[in-house]
């Protein structure tokens, strides 16, 4: 098990990250999902509230240049599945999952950002708490090596997770120009603290320069209470 803080601090670019597990008392299922940007247009946006989940929108509107890929709903809860993604396939998830399909099915329908020449990852969390029960699922639709003529599909799921672990899963490595695509499964991280200690551990790791943005969320498992915690650079 890697070290949480250690592993986002050991690149100045991991990109937009998600990180779901349990937390050390066993009592809460835990996610966190953060942006960072390079750009101007991509530093220029906060998380807010939206229903149960949240959205990002530009900080400045007047600054805003293209909002194709930077603006979606990351975290939206269907039931008593709460969907987190970094990109608009939330909504394809939620819709396609209230149609009856699973998650896995609903991310066949998509693959990664067209955005040549990185062609981001799509990343994506599913967490199911129900009557006192805990499983998750993560996902990442990538190229194959930069090449854009294949999508590369994985989902990795995870039953009765353990507490005080969770796992981590980001678009790049490393900054680049291309940048490049995360590689292998999701990095086994410890989850440690209560969700304020959680969250400023998580924002104090990224980097100074390209943080953007932070969500975190500790779902009780006993009874589905949640509990929220927003941190934006352009406060």
């Amino acid at each position: 098990m890697v070290d949480l803080q250690k592993e986002i601090g050991s690149t100045s670019y991991p990109g937009r990250g998600i990180v779901i597990g349990t937390s050390e008392d066993g009592k809460y299922a835990v996610c966190a999902y953060f942006i960072m940007g390079r750009s101007e247009n991509s530093r220029n946006r906060v998380f807010v509230e939206d229903g149960e989940g949240i959205r990002t929108q530009a900080f400045d509107p007047s600054k805003m240049e293209d909002p194709s890929l930077i603006i979606y709903a990351p975290v939206r809860v269907l039931g008593t599945s709460t969907i987190v993604t970094n990109g608009d396939q939330t909504d394809t998830v939620y819709d396609l999952m209230k149609e009856g399909k699973t998650f896995e099915e609903s991310l066949r329908t998509r693959e990664f950002e067209p955005d040549a020449p990185n062609y981001t990852p799509r990343i994506s969390g599913l967490m199911n708490v129900e009557n006192g029960k805990y499983d998750f699922a993560m996902s990442i639709l990538k190229s194959n090596n930069g090449d854009p003529d294949q999508c590369l599909r994985f989902t990795y799921t995870y039953d009765n997770p353990k507490a005080g672990e969770g796992y981590f899963i980001h678009t790049y490595m490393k900054d680049g120009n291309p940048l490049p695509s995360f590689e292998g499964e999701p990095t086994r991280v410890n989850i440690s603290g209560d969700i304020d200690t959680f969250t400023e551990n998580i924002w104090n790791a990224l980097n100074e320069d390209n943080k953007v943005s932070l969500f975190t969320r500790y779902i009780e498992i006993a009874t589905g209470k949640y509990e929220t915690r927003i941190v934006n650079k352009n406060a």
